[in-house]
């Protein structure tokens, strides 16, 4: 099964993305993730993109394919910041079928009150934030390794992508509405409930 998703920066998409992976052991394919792994391996084609993705903004279409095509498993996939756009999204449905798209619903407000909080592992990629604080400060729980604040966390970066999400990646759900596999989830609520609420889309569609 692929599912996409969808939401505004600081909905959780990232944290259910790795909670849906555990339960059901299918792919996680996070571009953000994938693009910062290439700066830490020193990607040379990532870093010529660094300054521009730090300050906001994204990848290009091309590079962000070249990124998914590589990681895609036969064993099901959990998209997680893609598709961005609706070239993404065509580009996908050349290479896969897309079997839910499950939109992360919040307001912005609570989007950036989460965004600031936010903290990653620098080696297992955890996120913790006001909702699942660390155990110990800067430390992270899963494998012990430093937690960091992202480049793209901070105030004017969290502005520019809200804006971006909203003309670009938001339209997306107008593109799979006709297919009948989009569905709305309230992603204010706590971690253990949005994912309550995925798992139960997830299930009935399993079931058929």
């Amino acid at each position: 099964m692929n599912i996409i998703l969808i939401g505004a920066q600081g909905s959780g998409k990232g944290t259910q993305a790795q909670l849906l992976k555990d339960k059901y052991k299918w792919n996680h394919i996070s571009t953000g993730d994938l693009y910062r792994q290439g700066v830490q391996n020193k990607d040379l084609e990532i870093l010529k993109m660094q300054k521009n993705i730090d300050k906001g903004g994204f990848m290009p279409d091309a590079y962000v394919m070249k990124l998914v095509k590589k990681n895609l498993s036969e064993k099901g996939n959990i998209f997680d910041g893609f598709p961005r756009t609706l070239p993404q999204a065509e580009m996908l449905d050349e290479i896969t079928q897309v079997d839910a798209v499950i939109e992360l619903k919040m307001p912005d407000e609570l989007a950036v009150e989460r965004l600031s909080a936010r903290r990653q592992c620098k080696d297992c990629r955890a996120i913790f934030g006001a909702e699942n604080p660390p155990r110990k400060t800067g430390i992270c729980n899963r494998c012990g390794g430093e937690l960091f604040q992202r480049a793209d966390d901070k105030p004017e970066a969290i502005k520019k992508r809200l804006e971006l999400y909203h003309d670009e990646t938001e339209p997306l759900l107008e593109y799979y509405k006709p297919r009948k596999i989009v569905h709305s989830v309230d992603a204010s609520k706590s971690i253990e409930a949005v994912f309550k609420d995925v798992c139960k889309i997830i299930d009935e569609i399993a079931a058929g």
